[in-house]
């Protein structure tokens, strides 16, 4: 029972925090919206800090685990079809998971008042996508389907264009898909550039 209230704190405060912001949220706020008094929510977290610190840790865990980092390797694509299809089930789960949207909406408002935040940030929105491109791309050219190249440069080109069409879908979501539209079409024009074309390779005099 208090693992689920902890929870409950937690996913309450996710939700204050993306829509108002850290300082713009307090105790009695939260508790009001879980129906507990001040005193319910200090019997398992001592401070909002402690909130927002809890709070930092659950989300690197979940977006870790389910979209994917250097630590999390989704598998390494067998083909060029494949990695498209990857990319376009990544892209989707991040515009589309309510508690990932939720979270970079409090890092973008967040990442000026707290270095955590600020790190976050720049770990979710850049590096850490370039970061396991470049694993991938390595990988991709290891098995022969990219021509070689400098993976890290490569993962930065893609990388780059399509962390700013997902925060396009959270600042206008009724642009979302065409925004996916977008990435599909850019992620086809990356293998078609940087693919090698394994059938020709193949072919016989």
């Amino acid at each position: 029972m208090a693992k689920d209230t902890k929870e409950k704190i937690l996913m309450t405060a996710l939700d204050l925090f993306s829509k108002k912001g850290y300082e713009g949220t307090n105790i009695r706020e939260l508790s009001a919206s879980l129906g507990l008094v001040k005193s319910g929510v200090y019997k398992h977290y001592e401070s909002k800090e402690a909130i927002w610190n809890a709070l930092l840790d659950r989300m690197i865990n979940y977006y870790g685990e389910r979209f994917g980092s250097v630590e999390h390797l989704p598998p390494v694509p067998d083909s060029l079809e494949e990695f498209v299809s990857m990319t376009m089930q990544m892209v989707r789960f991040t515009i589309h998971d309510e508690q990932i949207v939720k979270m970079r909406k409090v890092l973008t408002l967040e990442q000026y008042r707290d270095e955590r935040a600020r790190d976050l940030a720049t770990k979710h929105f850049l590096t850490g996508l370039t970061e396991m491109f470049t694993r991938i791309f390595s990988d991709m050219m290891a098995k022969d389907l990219l021509k070689r190249d400098d993976p890290a440069m490569l993962a930065f080109a893609y990388a780059t264009p399509i962390s700013a069409l997902i925060h396009l879908c959270d600042r206008e979501p009724e642009k979302t898909e065409e925004a996916i539209a977008q990435v599909e079409a850019f992620s086809r024009h990356f293998i078609k550039t940087y693919g090698k074309d394994l059938s020709s390779a193949t072919e016989g005099p």
